[in-house]
């Protein structure tokens, strides 16, 4: 095997890496022909294997770059598609299989696509060669093919068919050569015939004279000659099973063809034949067109090296950077931003957030049961079973409808479900400080990581959400029967009901402020007025929600709303001014001053629900949330995860882009230089008696005497 060809297939793959710029391309064989020329079963031939699209219509929609590598050590045969990550494929029905459905993504109405299909194959069978395969020439468009379809395909192989590639142009020995598409096309681009091979398939089909005149002929004469092939074994679907190496079979029939037939099989006869002597062929030029290449490739990757390396320490100052490293940075100073949020996020805050939540119910409650029927006189208020508030003052400690009322409301605020209540809003408040930390630190350019950080803390919150409520409920479960209340609490229940009912007055007057500024003071004064009138049975015709007198349905329900709210505000003032009275003054009034004692019973329910909820979820949270970040973003990730996660962000993806440019570069020209040195080593002359003279065959250079 060609030492030189396989050295600069290693670079050809690098090179890949990069992204080839026109000055990077590597000689590669091109592989032309017209469609039933033969071609497919030339490459087949070369590789020993069935590995091709095939199919009635068009399926080589797309060049297919073909690198062939021998592995002599290993007995295995495999290939790889290095763009799409599928890693080794044994079966090469499956690789005939992706190529297809490859070919076929292209639309019918693009025809065909310049967007290549990179295939190595690895096997101690093939040859270390680097080919393209076009698509066939056609000579007219099919009733359900573009009209175009001739001109893309001509304009696709003219821009594969130029220098230094080596044109393998496949004929069929039953067309006549004056006909053949290929050879027309190599003329074009390669007029003295220096780099082209032209392949004379279906030679069985010929008589054995006429195909030696084909091989020899004068008319189209190409340096490197012609050769000719018959590539198939009979019947080879039936003898063989699949995924069996068909190499030795096609050699043994090609002997068996050509040895019968002096034309071919003389000493004499002038002409090339078989699959072996055209390997040994495409080895030979191809290594000897990459030794003529050599100089120039490694002066164009000298000067893409310069140019990344200025860009690199123009653009980053020479920082290295890779997705590994990005990753534990982002990792640990999303870990830093979590644990300073731990620090300032703990059980004051969680009761804060909780006797919030538990406010607003006992509002709700207050609202529902004492603040429901106004001050005034409505004859619209037909609630027999209700009493106004303005009358709870007056009232004797022992009147059985306000303890009743005290009593229902503090059993509905006991049994709300304080355990799944405070749970929710602990575990809502954690996902939102976790969105918080996401935003504000570099994952928030990484879906991955997002939906990463997200699932870690819904797993460990659902994990813990149940036994958290079931252990907080349990144990607020003596408050559902009895709850004591020391003068203590009752002083600082009676300074937040206070505060809570002035948080209150504020909002409906700031409400009724917006309203007044929406609709304008004198016509929502009107429209009130109205409104009140409504409600002392006045206008007792009028339908709910029908207009009347000039007001709009729309306008009387702002009045309504304004009647509410200035209704409300009126009770509040009242309630106000009762909690600061001395009847409020200790718990033993504590009917008389409802606002106080339901406070009292949030604070408790909020004192205990904290205890657990901080040992039961917050505590573990803060615990496990790091360890299963690691889990789900650190070790567990592979190297191409790693490197999606840090290319989704387009300057950390341009940043390691480049390095890596950089990188592969200077190893493309370490071994070009390596690979040069050995060249030149080799054409050395040898110093000894007699005449020296030097040779190469077979890619090793000989000294004889």
């Amino acid at each position: 095997m060609m030492v030189l060809t396989k050295k600069m297939i290693e670079i050809r793959s690098i090179l890949q890496k990069v992204g080839q710029t026109g000055a990077l391309q590597l000689p590669s064989i091109v592989v032309i022909g017209s469609q039933s020329s033969g071609k497919s079963s030339v490459l087949e031939a070369i590789v020993g294997h069935e590995f091709l699209p095939k199919g009635s219509n068009m399926v080589t929609r797309r060049p297919i770059e073909l690198t062939l590598i021998n592995t002599p050590d290993s007995p295995s045969e495999y290939g790889e598609f290095p763009a799409l990550g599928l890693g080794r494929i044994t079966d090469f029905t499956q690789i005939q299989k992706t190529l297809t459905d490859l070919n076929l993504a292209v639309p019918e109405a693009d025809c065909v696509s310049d967007d290549p299909i990179q295939l190595n194959i690895y096997s101690p069978t093939v040859p270390d060669l680097s080919l393209i395969d076009l698509p066939g020439y056609i000579q007219i468009s099919a009733l359900d093919q573009p009209e175009e379809l001739k001109a893309k395909i001509a304009a696709l192989c003219d821009k594969y068919i130029q220098p230094p590639n080596v044109i393998l142009a496949i004929s069929a020995a039953d067309v006549d050569l004056a006909n053949s598409t290929a050879l027309r096309a190599s003329r074009r681009v390669d007029p003295r015939g220096e780099r082209t091979i032209g392949v004379i398939t279906k030679m069985d089909l010929v008589d054995p004279g006429r195909g030696n005149a084909i091989l020899k002929d004068r008319n189209y004469p190409l340096r490197l000659g012609y050769v000719g092939v018959v590539c198939r074994p009979p019947s080879t679907k039936f003898s063989f099973g699949r995924n069996v190496n068909i190499t030795n079979a096609i050699s043994k029939n090609e002997n068996t063809f050509f040895g019968a037939h002096p034309e071919f099989a003389a000493p004499d006869s002038g002409v090339t034949v078989g699959t072996t002597n055209l390997r040994k062929k495409l080895m030979s030029v191809l290594e000897q067109t990459m030794a003529q290449s050599l100089q120039g490739t490694s002066d164009a990757i000298h000067q893409e090296l310069e140019e990344a390396t200025y860009e690199f320490k123009v653009q980053y100052n020479d920082r290295p950077l890779t997705a590994e490293t990005y990753l534990a940075e982002s990792l640990d100073k999303f870990k830093h931003s979590f644990k300073d949020f731990t620090e300032h996020f703990g059980r004051p805050q969680v009761r804060q957030l909780l006797k919030r939540e538990l406010d607003q119910k006992v509002l709700d409650f207050l609202a529902s049961r004492y603040w429901n029927k106004p001050l005034s006189e409505d004859k619209s208020w037909n609630r027999l079973d209700e009493r106004p508030i303005s009358e709870l003052p007056n009232t004797d400690s022992e009147n059985l409808y306000w303890q009743r009322r005290l009593d229902a409301s503090t059993s509905a605020l006991t049994k709300l479900g304080v355990g799944r209540l405070a749970t929710n809003v602990v575990a809502n408040a954690l996902q939102q400080h976790m969105d918080r930390l996401i935003s504000e630190s570099t994952f928030r350019a990484h879906p991955f990581a997002k939906q990463a950080i997200q699932e870690a803390t819904n797993a460990i919150l659902n994990e813990r959400f149940y036994s958290t409520s079931d252990q907080v409920e349990n144990c607020i479960k003596p408050y559902k029967f009895e709850i004591e209340v020391n003068d203590r609490e009752w002083a600082q229940s009676r300074e937040n009901s206070q505060n809570l009912l002035k948080e209150e007055l504020k909002a409906c007057e700031d409400s009724l402020k917006n309203l007044k500024s929406n609709i304008g003071p004198k016509k929502l004064l009107q429209v009130m007025s109205f409104v009140d009138k409504l409600r002392q049975g006045e206008h007792a015709d009028m339908k709910e929600g029908t207009e009347a007198f000039g007001f709009s349905r729309p306008l009387l329900q702002k009045g309504r709303e304004g009647v509410f709210l200035r209704d409300r505000a009126e009770i509040l003032k009242m309630r106000l001014v009762a909690l600061k009275s001395k009847q409020c003054a200790t718990s033993a009034s504590k009917y008389h001053c409802p606002e106080i004692f339901l406070d009292v019973v949030a604070e408790k329910l909020t004192s205990t629900a904290v205890l657990f909820l901080n040992v039961e979820l917050l505590s573990e949270f803060y615990y496990n949330f790091p360890r299963e970040l690691d889990n789900r973003l650190g070790r567990h990730l592979s190297k191409q995860q790693v490197e999606s996660f840090a290319k989704e962000d387009p300057k950390i993806r341009k940043h390691i882009e480049l390095q890596q440019r950089k990188e592969l570069l200077g190893l493309a020209l370490e071994k070009m230089e390596s690979l040069m040195a050995l060249e030149k080593s080799k054409k050395a002359p040898v110093v000894g008696e007699g005449s020296v003279r030097t040779g190469r065959w077979g890619g090793i250079f000989c000294v004889t005497e």
